[in-house]
């Protein structure tokens, strides 16, 4: 019986994998694998394995959900093991319940590998807690857009809460989302865009919801990026500096 193994690559780093990830990958006949999981990871298959990239990105879909789907089911009625490698952990909006679904349909084996998610990594990396004593007491992680393509309802309850708010896949609704957390009166709330976090090229923008879209435009962010809502990111040292100065020049992430 094949074995599908849905494996979470984390946020960026190559060297945010675990290593029970890393031993899947060495024992599969077949890597399928996400735009937002680095290739770098691929150096841990064997050389015989298949690897074929099924990226999702905004604006840049390589397969469809129900192509990669099949392909699942095409590749487990051939090869033994096959490896879903999925950015981030494959449970948080990764789509990860309907591949098991099609896998079991079709009488494979499905086990999961957690992985770092980028909604608790990314802001880490920059030095942003998602919770600190005396600020907030809670976080949410919300995508930006549902399946039709309008805001999430959630948001507009995030928007009303104390909590840190980590935004997903929203770069394309950044400004509708400012307007939403305007209107619910946290114009002046802090608010930091992490581009390609954890990652060597990583560049980060801070401000307030009221000009962080502004900011971000000028420095030319983009997807992948996740955006964070809330009084902590005022506790990055980079966001205490560029509200002292007025800079709005975006700053590098360090990586170590």
């Amino acid at each position: 019986m094949a074995k599908l193994i849905l494996v979470g690559a984390g946020p960026g780093d190559p060297e945010l994998i675990s290593l029970k990830a890393i031993r899947a990958l060495r024992s599969a006949d077949v890597i399928l694998y996400d735009a937002l999981a680095n290739e770098e990871l691929l150096v841990h298959t064997q050389h015989t394995a298949i690897r074929q990239f099924v990226g999702k990105r905004f604006g840049c879909h390589a397969l469809s959900q129900q192509e990669i789907n099949h392909l699942i089911v095409a590749y487990g009625q051939q090869y033994g093991t096959i490896v879903r490698l999925k950015g981030g952990d494959p449970f948080v909006f990764g789509r990860a319940q309907e591949e098991i679904d099609a896998a079991v349909a079709a009488g494979m084996q499905v086990a999961v590998v957690p992985g770092i998610s980028s909604a608790l990594a990314v802001p880490a990396s920059a030095m942003i807690p998602l919770t600190c004593r005396g600020i907030n007491e809670s976080f949410w992680v919300v995508t930006g857009t549902t399946q039709t393509g309008a805001l999430s309802n959630d948001l507009h309850l995030a928007a009303r809460s104390s909590a840190t708010v980590v935004i997903l896949m929203a770069m394309s609704r950044l400004e509708a989302i400012a307007d939403l957390f305007i209107a619910a009166g946290k114009e002046e709330t802090a608010a930091a865009i992490i581009q390609n976090g954890t990652s060597a090229d990583a560049k980060m923008v801070t401000g307030s919801v009221k000009d962080i879209a502004f900011r971000a435009q000028r420095e030319g962010l983009g997807n992948p990026a996740v955006i964070i809502i809330g009084a902590v990111v005022k506790l990055n040292r980079d966001h205490i500096k560029q509200m002292a100065t007025g800079n709005i020049t975006g700053t590098p992430v360090p990586v170590f």
